[in-house]
């Protein structure tokens, strides 16, 4: 069964041409790695909410935009692998690829689908 990583930041909103180059980096190595199917999305409809919200939960401030991806994977065995590998991927490594947001604020997880059309 597929398994999805999902991520939710908060991202300079000047600086949406260095993260539209960062995530078509990332996603090659991701898809290098293993994975399926790369998606990343600039924040275009997202409200801030009154007890909860994505803004809210990446602390966006009023100069950013949340932006919001997906990853899909065969399966676990192979995100635990393929993240194990990013890891040592020089193309990872800070100093080379450098985050056009605050990595701190960053939300992730690994989830296992339960349905899809």
């Amino acid at each position: 069964m597929s398994y999805i990583d999902g991520f939710v930041a908060a991202v300079p909103t000047a600086k949406k041409q260095d993260y539209i180059a960062f995530c078509k980096l990332m996603g090659q190595v991701m898809k290098d790695c293993g994975a399926q199917q790369v998606v990343d999305c600039w924040g275009d409809d997202v409200p801030e909410g009154k007890v909860t919200s994505f803004p809210m939960a990446v602390k966006a401030e009023k100069d950013e935009t949340v932006c919001f991806g997906w990853v899909i994977w065969p399966d676990k065995p192979t995100r635990d692998a393929g993240m194990e590998q990013m890891m040592k991927d020089p193309r990872c490594a800070p100093d080379q690829n450098p985050m056009p947001f605050d990595g701190m604020r960053m939300i992730f997880g690994g989830f296992e689908p339960l349905s899809g059309l």
